[in-house]
């Protein structure tokens, strides 16, 4: 009855420790599932504790203590390796990811009631409590037998069995890198794989060349846009993937419609492509750099670099032209120095807009009232120079709620009452269903078609150039797993040889956009250019 006991228990042992280390993700939820594989860094352990077992006294409490904080590493970091590129679409670099992570925090507690996140808190530490003695209790199973030689050549058996059944399979997926895939995998990448990747990532980034691509010509002489203000819309999250998964694209039809007629109705037409997006679900100043740069940008030290040397870009470009150059940034609330690099005539932040609510989203101001106001302030004018604006949405950011109400009538978003009460209690009674984050991104999207469509039918009459381009997928707990990094591109515009360029340089007639991916985000600046003017 004893050995069966003891059996029993280092049976329970070890399956909790190769759980602890070998789980999956539940996506797209932060869940986890055991996969029953097996642990590289469990054999390894189980090898070496056989092999030095007989010749060592049974550990203290204090070192059981210590290889079970060790043990816990391990699975917090297999946590964050698994969960990390199912929630956020990419795999997460903690050198540069973990700066952010304050404004993250930021962002969830201000979306999400605080009951939710005091609960989600709670139960976290709880659990890591929980699991931390459960391991202790799996570690001192293991070290209590490891004296006596049958469960000694047991472990062994097993270490041999575990460190033999991985090199297989890597002397497999060296001869064919496709005949696995994370759920195929016997045993599952080691966690110190991952803990020395991010290593490496950091070394790298410290260490790394300050060399950057040229940027290409920008000598164009605007002639074809000449007069016209031309407006560069990121829109926040705007990915293929509301144009290609089925339920979202069954539910961005009618707002996708009205959009369409609101641009014909105002004698302007639109052509839509796909380009790559240097970055998914996060860090849209990547792509916003990459475009108004012509440089690809995919990484903060990138980004870093290029900003400290003086390069031309869009804005000045234009700026050469006689274009007065703005930078609609409402989601900008601290000191932008950057902003130099540049080359704004000026920029416009939350500071300057002074919007006093309702608030909407993390960042308060919704799209709809930023372009309201600009164009009181800007536009709205007998007379002005033409204008160049770069305008980040926000509406659209993660996690999409709450959304605001459209308001068809723009002067009134200029008063101390721009909404009706009863749009306001529909907007803030929506709940967020933190599993699915599908609807609350539709109808986000749904909400910047009509702030579009609306302020084209506001100014029928003017003479603009509308680039609407994503920064980027929305994160994967929406895009999916193995999304592409994909997002649309539409030029919307009254100037035909414009538009007939862009069509000769793969660009589609309509709102939709079309597969192939036309090129990456900094590689477009260059057609922009082309279809705008020729070289001087």
């Amino acid at each position: 009855m004893t050995r069966l006991r003891t059996v029993l228990r280092l049976s329970a042992a070890l399956m909790l420790l190769d759980a602890s280390i070998t789980f999956g993700n539940v996506w797209p939820t932060p869940a986890i599932r055991w996969t029953g594989q097996l642990s590289f860094e469990l054999a390894v352990c189980l090898l070496v504790v056989a092999l030095a077992g007989g010749a060592r006294q049974p550990l203290s409490r204090r070192a059981l203590s210590w290889l079970s904080a060790l043990w816990l590493l391990l699975v917090v970091g297999r946590y964050a390796d698994v969960t990390a590129p199912a929630l956020y679409g990419r795999d997460v670099n903690l050198y540069w990811d973990l700066q952010f992570m304050p404004d993250v925090a930021a962002m969830v507690m201000q979306a999400a009631p605080f009951g939710l996140i005091a609960g989600a808190a709670a139960a976290a530490a709880v659990g890591l409590l929980v699991l931390f003695v459960a391991i202790r209790w799996a570690v001192g199973q293991v070290d209590r037998v490891v004296a006596q030689s049958g469960p000694r050549r047991l472990l062994a058996s097993l270490g041999i069995a575990g460190v033999t059944l991985f090199a297989v399979q890597e002397i497999q997926e060296l001869r064919s890198p496709d005949i696995y895939d994370d759920d195929r995998r016997w045993v599952p990448v080691p966690v110190t794989v991952a803990y020395a990747r991010q290593a490496r990532l950091a070394i790298e980034a410290m260490t790394r060349p300050a060399t950057l691509a040229p940027s290409p010509p920008m000598d164009a002489d605007f002639a074809r846009v000449r007069d016209a203000d031309v407006y560069l819309i990121f829109i926040e999250s705007y990915g293929a993937v509301s144009w290609e998964r089925p339920e979202f694209a069954r539910g961005l039809a009618a707002a996708r419609a009205a959009l369409e007629a609101d641009i014909h109705a105002t004698n302007r037409n639109v052509v839509s492509a796909y380009i790559e997006s240097p970055t998914f679900g996060g860090n849209s100043w990547l792509a916003h750099i990459s475009l108004l740069s012509g440089v690809e940008v995919r990484d903060p030290h990138t980004n870093a670099l290029l900003m400290r040397e003086k390069r031309d870009t869009l804005a000045t470009a234009f700026s050469r032209a006689g274009y007065r150059t703005l930078a609609l940034m409402p989601g900008l609330q601290r000191p932008w120095p950057e902003g130099r690099f540049y080359g704004f005539d000026e920029t416009y932040t939350a500071e300057t807009l002074r919007y006093p609510g309702p608030d909407f989203g993390w960042f308060g101001v919704p799209d709809q009232m930023s372009l309201a106001w600009l164009d009181a302030r800007e536009i709205n004018h007998a007379a002005h120079p033409p204008l160049f604006v770069f305008f980040p949405t926000l509406s659209t950011h993660f996690p999409f709620s709450p959304r605001p109400p459209y308001q068809p009538n723009w002067p009134r978003l200029l008063t101390d009452d721009k909404y009706d009460a009863a749009d306001l209690a529909r907007a803030y009674e929506e709940e967020l269903d933190w599993v699915d984050f599908g609807p609350a991104y539709v109808n986000a999207v749904a909400y910047v078609y009509a702030t579009i469509g609306g302020y084209l039918r506001l100014r029928p009459d003017r003479d603009v150039v509308m680039i609407l381009v994503g920064d980027h997928q929305p994160p994967a707990a929406v895009s999916g797993e193995g999304a592409p990094w994909d997002v649309p591109v539409h030029i919307v515009a009254s100037r035909q040889p414009v538009l007939d360029r862009l069509v000769a340089r793969g660009f589609r007639s309509g709102l939709a956009p079309a597969r192939p991916t036309l090129s990456r985000t900094h590689e477009l600046l260059p057609v922009l250019l082309e279809a705008f003017g020729d070289h001087r």
